[in-house]
């Protein structure tokens, strides 16, 4: 008629894990149901996580001597010092006289030594097993205030229709044959009845059982009378349904005379197994395949008062019904906690809970409850109260300065409502505005003397191409994708391959020419449109095929790199192949360098007008740019590597546009005098 008391322990685990107790005592019977107990509950206790504080077994022969309380003394000292607020309580019922005894003892000891009072209360928790009664030995050496907020496991029960009443009309003179009875009326009121030869008061017959205060006696059904009660009920329908099935018969005692409704104990048992029925409580009594009363037990809360009197609250339920981990129910709002706690629901744990930023390290020698709190090592996080371990946060968030919050990261990248990038597109379209006024200017003066030298077609080719640098620099603008990954670096390395393709093709027509105008030279037959136009497309293939190349094989990509910088994302163009990206650049040096040397050399031919000397100038303009920016483009990150190469693509444009149109602009628009042919190929004396 109880539940099984497996169902209890696994009740007694989630009611521990609810309210996060890691660090509990013991406190069994020294007997064999005690050692039982203790090795059930504590590979359990283990298993979720959970310390026994101290584990003490209780000699319990010596419970009605005066020896007892000599003994508590010497478990008292164990007890006061240990830091848990809880304690786990198995055993018989008389089992709380031995603990009430104990706890009145350690008050005393509180009272006169107040300084070692460091506790600030205790949680008793205790099992079906076990009831809060008192004898009248100790109503005036016991305060069950000290046990004023246990919690308890109790057989499910509910008031029996007119049990009350029983309990009221009950008197020791209505059976002189009820031993107990009467020996309980007079130790409980403290009286001898008429017929008794004890010393005491004489009982005056208005004693009432409902005027003894709760630890003595309770007026109403308890766990254990209940299942008594159910017990019986059970034993009358499984003998009935023996009689229906006509398995009782008579029999002869030894003088021959029939005895009537006979039944050996073991025919019980199968008419036992199979019993249902409802109680006159409205319970459905029924036992499981195993025999066991298919129930859970009723969680109460023990509130006691100062008439030294208690009330049991049902504060939740265990039901085994429930799905698994779910069977504990808990009303906290209902549990009263012990008065001398000033936090509810209370702690109990070893130590204090690490604080985020920080991990458990285990202490040498003590339980694995037990530890310290170590910082988490440079570049982890814990984020959460008594982590075990530190983590690193996600790649795309960063740790805070506390170790104890992952954030997240920034996007890094160029965007076109950032100061550098609104400075670079105004630079973009202030050098696009001026190449497009210098063509227009060299297209309004296209049948002019320095117009028509060293080809005007190469001219216009170089404007434009110089306008689709400038241009090709809004490709780094922006947030990267894969249209701007797949564009950025051919475009640019093509448009300024043909940039520096006709500024060759310029350089070596201008050596061509003085070398044509000497007497007897065969050079007048190279002079001209054909040589130009084949330097500029053989020089720019080359680049073109390499770009292709570079596209089939392995081409940019837009990617992240989350680990460069600690707070920031970059979003940024993958080259694909860095070999191909450096390809294109060294390609552009190989011609940049030809036509350097190229202009070096013809610097000093006799024209009045040696365009061999600018484009000297703006070569190394060029060349000066571009070998600054390899150090500079490795050493940055982010959007700053994009303005680095926006940077560069301005300045080296820029050289060229200034270097080389400035002065030719300066004749075309200044001194129109000058701009004849007789003044053009005048030499130098």
């Amino acid at each position: 008629m109880v539940p099984n008391e497996d169902l209890q322990y696994q009740g007694i685990i989630q009611l521990l894990l609810h309210f996060r107790w890691k660090w509990v005592g013991l406190m069994t019977p020294a007997n064999e149901a005690g050692e039982r107990f203790l090795q059930t509950i504590e590979p359990m206790l283990f298993k979720n996580g959970i310390c026994s504080a101290f584990t003490e077994r209780v000699e319990l022969y010596l419970i009605y001597s005066s020896n007892q309380l000599h003994d508590s003394r010497i478990w008292l000292p164990i007890f006061t010092t240990s830091r848990t607020n809880v304690v786990l309580v198995y055993g018989e019922s008389r089992f709380s006289i031995w603990l009430s005894a104990a706890l009145s003892t350690m008050e005393l000891s509180q009272l006169l030594f107040p300084q070692k009072n460091s506790r600030e209360g205790t949680v008793w928790i205790t099992t079906t097993q076990i009831d809060f009664i008192l004898y009248s030995l100790q109503k005036f050496t016991v305060n069950i205030r000290m046990f004023h907020g246990a919690i308890s496991f109790a057989i499910h029960f509910k008031e029996i229709h007119n049990f009350k009443d029983f309990l009221q009309s009950v008197y020791p003179q209505w059976t002189e044959t009820d031993g107990f009875i009467q020996d309980f009326w007079e130790d409980a009121f403290s009286c001898s009845l008429p017929n008794s030869n004890l010393s005491k008061t004489v009982c005056t017959g208005e004693e009432m059982l409902e005027s003894l205060p709760a630890p003595y006696f309770e007026m109403s059904m308890t766990g254990h009378s209940y299942s008594i009660y159910n017990a019986v009920y059970a034993l009358a329908h499984a003998l009935n349904s023996m009689h229906l099935a006509g398995t009782i018969h008579n029999r002869r005692d030894a003088q021959g005379k029939l005895s009537p409704h006979y039944a050996d104990p073991w025919q019980l048992h199968s008419f036992l197994q199979r019993i249902s029925f409802n109680n006159s409580a409205g319970d459905e009594i029924a036992l499981n395949e195993y025999g066991e009363l298919a129930a859970g037990f009723d969680i109460t809360n023990l509130v006691t008062f100062p008439n030294n009197s208690y009330v049991r609250v049902k504060v939740g339920s265990l039901d085994p019904q429930a799905p698994p981990g779910k069977e504990l129910t808990i009303n906290e709002d209902r549990i009263k906690w012990n008065r001398r706690f000033t936090k509810v629901p209370p702690l109990s744990l070893c130590n204090a809970k690490c604080h985020p930023g920080y991990r458990k390290k285990k202490k040498e020698g003590e339980k694995f409850c037990c530890y310290d709190c170590d910082p988490c090592p440079e570049g982890m996080i814990s984020n959460e109260k008594d982590m075990e371990t530190c983590v690193s946060c996600p790649a795309d968030q960063y740790l805070n300065s506390g170790q104890d919050l992952c954030i997240p990261k920034i996007p890094n990248f160029l965007a076109f409502d950032e100061t550098l990038a609104i400075v670079s597109t105004s630079s973009v379209l202030l050098f696009s505005l001026i190449t497009i006024l210098v063509l227009s200017i060299f297209i309004k003066h296209r049948n002019t003397a320095i117009v028509k030298a060293n080809n005007r077609s190469l001219t216009y080719g170089l404007l434009i191409s110089l306008l689709l640098c400038f241009l090709s620099s809004l490709l780094f603008i922006g947030k990267p994708n894969m249209v701007t990954c797949l564009l950025r670096q051919t475009a640019f390395g093509i448009v300024f391959s043909v940039a520096l393709s006709s500024i060759l093709a310029k350089t070596i027509l201008v050596v061509l020419a003085f070398m044509a105008t000497k007497p007897g030279s065969n050079m007048r037959k190279w002079v001209g449109k054909e040589l130009a136009y084949s330097i500029v497309f053989s020089c720019s293939i080359v680049q073109v095929g390499i770009c292709v190349l570079w596209l089939a094989t392995s081409p940019p990509f837009p990617d992240v790199d989350m680990h460069s910088m600690p707070e920031e994302i970059i979003f940024l163009c993958n080259e694909g192949s860095v070999s191909m990206f450096y390809c294109v650049l060294g390609y552009m040096g190989f011609l940049a360098t030809i036509s350097f040397t190229v202009a070096f050399l013809a610097r000093k031919l006799p024209d009045i007008f040696n365009e061999a000397k600018f484009i000297t100038f703006s070569m190394l303009v060029f060349c000066s740019v571009w070998l600054s920016f390899i150090p500079t483009y490795l050493s940055t990150r982010g959007k700053y590597m994009v303005a680095v190469e926006i940077f560069s693509i301005f300045a080296s444009g820029a050289g060229l546009l200034v270097c080389i149109f400035t002065p030719k602009c300066y004749i075309i628009v200044v001194r129109p005098d000058l701009n004849n042919r007789e003044q053009l190929t005048q030499r130098k004396v």
